[in-house]
């Protein structure tokens, strides 16, 4: 989508503060962060929504939990804890509509989140 934020970062078209990326994902530094470690692993491919997921998206799903895996521990907060989050459409805290998994660690958590 030309006008999406997400796909521009991914594209290296704005600059983010990037710290993985590969074929199918990109990992960046959140620039308002709600834990001492808060990065976004997007898709490179354009999806608004969890509610515009088809089946071709089950690998890429897949992935953005894996590269959020890596990086809680190669930054040790795999051991003691850390939380992924994927916001749905406005009223569940989506600001950007392209699909992004949050990760964040360095903190305790509280339950129920939001």
């Amino acid at each position: 989508m030309s006008d999406c934020l997400f796909c521009k970062i991914a594209q290296g078209k704005i600059p983010a503060r990037i710290v993985h990326q590969d074929e199918d994902t990109v990992a960046f530094e959140d620039i308002e962060p709600q834990a001492p470690f808060h990065v976004l692993v997007i898709p490179r491919q354009h999806v608004a929504t969890l509610n515009d997921l088809g089946r071709e998206h089950d690998g890429v799903m897949g992935k953005l939990l894996r590269v959020a895996a890596t990086l809680a521990r190669e930054k040790g907060y795999a051991e003691k804890g850390w939380r992924a989050v994927v916001n749905t459409n406005r009223e569940g805290g989506q600001l950007v509509l392209h699909v992004h998994l949050h990760v964040l660690g360095g903190r305790q958590m509280g339950w129920p989140p939001g």
